[in-house]
Formats: structure tokens, sequence, C-alpha cells
């Protein structure tokens, strides 16, 4: 589809129904069950929940870098699924990702200078030595570096540097929607600010999209514009963040808030923090996959698989019961 006939009103991207299953198809690992969102141009769309969530294979199949088992994810309107190997290598400019491993995710063979030209030389965006030079300084500033770290190796640089050359390499080619996962859960504490103002000057400065996939609530508060909360592959909660942070209205969201460390430590949570582990995804709950740890279950919460829910004001509820509010007594 081209994009001057996108309607404005058209989602950059549209997830419908996203699974993504592992394993045997008798006994699979339900990684992704049944996943729905849009996120706006120019949205920063946070990605919250435990480890083993579906966090980051949702980031993954939304840029294809993993096939969906079944669901579609769509760019401007185009499903990337039905688009050829060609089409896809031509999107990629525009689709983007931040690892989560800066240490795993750069080339140690190569030299910064190469790391960066390479994306550039594939899509044809600089014309000759001279451009590529000046443009690999161009993103190296742009990140905070100086121009002479290109000529070293990713072994020179520390977590925190080696971050900004992965966020270099991103921009390199000019995108229009990023997935930042969990781009700061390797970064020492002292250094993850700077990565999280870096990441807020360059989507103001590019007019960015992102999905941004994080544990750090404090984060996702501070840098996104609405929230996804999934709980073992399903979604329980979307809502513009401003409004999850001060009403929470599912029973994980406000358990997620309750776990979350306190500015005041004489300031008790309102909530319920969690209680045992996440269950394995290849047996999920019947009906409700979070009622084993949910301080509100009732009888009928193991028969109905709540589907999300329109609750107004953009926001979305997976719960059977209407009568949970936040600070809710159980």
């Amino acid at each position: 589809m081209n994009g001057a006939a996108v309607s404005a009103a058209t989602p950059l991207i549209e997830v419908k129904r996203l699974q993504k299953f592992f394993g045997p198809a008798a006994r699979p690992v339900r990684a992704v069950d049944d996943v729905s969102f849009t996120i706006q141009r120019g949205e920063t769309l946070g990605l919250v929940g435990e480890s083993g969530s579906g966090k980051s294979t949702i980031g993954r199949a939304l840029l294809r870098l993993i096939d969906s088992t079944s669901g579609s994810v769509s760019y401007r309107g185009e499903d990337l699924a039905s688009a050829s190997g060609s089409r896809m290598r031509a999107l990629r400019r525009k689709l983007q990702m931040i690892f989560q491993d800066p240490y795993a995710s750069l080339n140690p063979k190569m030299r910064v200078r190469d790391i960066l030209g390479e994306a550039l030389h594939v899509h044809g965006l600089a014309k000759g030595k001279g451009a590529t030079a000046r443009r690999i300084t161009e993103l190296l500033q742009l990140v905070g570096l100086p121009p002479e770290h290109a000529a070293r190796y990713p072994h020179e640089f520390s977590g925190g540097q080696r971050q900004r050359i992965g966020v270099a390499r991103a921009l390199s080619v000019e995108p229009e929607f990023i997935v930042a996962d969990e781009p700061l859960s390797a970064l020492d504490v002292s250094i993850q600010s700077q990565v999280v103002n870096l990441l807020c000057d360059l989507r103001e400065q590019f007019s960015l999209t992102m999905l941004f996939i994080s544990h750090d609530l404090d984060v996702v508060e501070y840098l996104c514009d609405r929230v996804v909360v999934l709980y073992l592959g399903r979604v329980m909660e979307i809502a513009p963040t401003a409004e999850l942070f001060a009403r929470p209205l599912h029973p994980y969201t406000q358990a997620l808030l309750a776990a979350s460390p306190k500015p005041d430590p004489l300031v008790e949570s309102v909530h319920v923090p969690l209680k045992g582990d996440i269950p394995s995804p290849v047996d999920p709950p019947s009906g409700c996959v979070f009622r084993t740890r949910c301080p509100h279950a009732i009888d009928a919460c193991a028969q109905t698989r709540p589907e999300p829910r329109d609750m107004g004001g953009g926001r979305v509820k997976a719960c059977i019961r209407d009568d949970i509010q936040a600070g809710a007594a159980p």
C-alpha cells in the first residue's frame, strides 16, 4: 500500500490476534496467545509484564524477525506476513530494532564504522566513501560519541557506549518505527538515565514511533504514551500511561505496581503484591491465565477466558469481574 494513500487515522502498526507458539503442535509453548493492539504515528507504546510474558517475542514478531503462528501485523496498512523477501528487505529500512544486550548485538570483529556503514550500503543511503564517512560521523555525534570512535571495536567500549552504537545503527537507515527491546536491562543504573534521555531526544527530533519493552515501570511511566500489560502471552490491560499508573483496573496491573519500588518507603501501596511464580506457557491455567495468582479470583474465572473489553477512555481490560477497581478490597 502506498504510504500517501494511508489515512491519517490508520495506525502505523496494527497487531491483530497475534499468536506465536514454539515446540511440538501437541504440546506447544504458548509464548504469545491472541494479542491485539495498535501503535499510532509518533506514539511510544510501553510493553510490560514479568519475564516469560511474551514481550520480546512480540517485538521480534512485529519486525518479522520470527514468523508468527497466526494473526497479523500490519505496517501502514500492509500485512507484513504476506510481504515477499524483497519487499521485507525494503521495509526493514523503516522498521528497526534496538536489542537488549549491547554486548551480544554488535559484531566483535567489525569496527564501528563498518557496523554503521553496513546498513548504509545495503540500503544505498550513502553514495561514495566520503558520504559514508560523513554519515557515520553524524550518527556518532547524534548519540553523543566522538567521531574518532568509528575506528574502534565493540570490546573497547562500555556497556552504555555500546548501546549508543546500537541506537546509532538503528537510526542509520532513517526508520519510522523502532522496537526497543529492554535496552536498559544490561546497563548499570548510573547510565540508564543517559540512554533514556537520549531516546527521548531522538524520538522528538525524528518523530519516531516506538515500542518500548521494559521491566522498569518508572522508565515506562516517564517515556511512554500508552501501556500494554501482558501476562503469560495475553493482554491484561491497555491504558494511557498516566491513567494506568493513577488507577490501574486489572488485578495484575495493580500487583505489578505494588511490586514496584516506592520513592517513599513509608507510603504503603493500596494494592496486593503478587505471590507465587508465573505458570508454564506449556500448560497455562484454564479460563483466565492470571487466576491462580489473583486475589480477586472466583470460580467462574476458571471457566471463562476473558476477552479484552473496551472500558472507555482508551482503556481495555481482560477480566470477567466488573466490580474490580483500583484499590478495591478482594
